[in-house]
């Protein structure tokens, strides 16, 4: 089972840092390059414990659904969603945030496994743990410079939940 770590040195407040990062609006910029878009679920503002999103997104050139489900979370220093349907076997991805001097360390712990059993151990290793390495940090980078820049501000908004 592959497991991708990331951390990013944010200099923003540890509470701007965790709720961009759970924030479905902020998520959808963050994810442009693979137009990500929320279906169904919590489709705006912030998502909760216990809440899941669908999400629609063209990855590898495929478009897909994925629908994730937060199912612990401890503000601001941690929360943890789980695939509850898409094309992985099962993920997990854990967000934590340690508060510094300077600002905000964010870490994403991203856990999965591949369908296909053999095969999907040989796309990992051709190519998929790469995929989602850069996925991972390109989201995160993009979520910093919101937090850095102070554009956060607009999107604390209404949220929005299809049933």
């Amino acid at each position: 089972m592959p497991v991708i770590q990331h951390k990013e040195y944010i200099a923003a407040p540890i509470e701007i840092c965790f709720d961009l990062a759970r924030n479905i609006n902020v998520h959808t910029q963050t994810t442009s390059h693979t137009k990500e878009k929320a279906i169904g679920g919590v489709t705006s503002g912030l998502i909760e414990e216990g809440e899941s999103v669908t999400w629609e997104a063209v990855h590898l050139g495929v478009k897909q659904r994925l629908t994730a489900k937060i199912i612990e979370m401890e503000r601001p220093y941690r929360f943890v969603d789980v695939m509850v349907k898409g094309a992985f076997h099962s993920f997990t991805h854990t967000h934590t945030f340690e508060d510094t001097n300077e600002g905000t360390v964010m870490v994403d712990h991203f856990e999965y496994k591949s369908p296909f059993g053999i095969i999907g151990k040989l796309a990992d290793f051709l190519f998929l743990e790469k995929y989602m390495t850069n996925f991972l940090v390109t989201r995160a980078k993009a979520l910093k410079d919101i937090a850095e820049s102070g554009d956060y501000r607009r999107f604390i908004a209404k949220r929005t939940v299809d049933s």
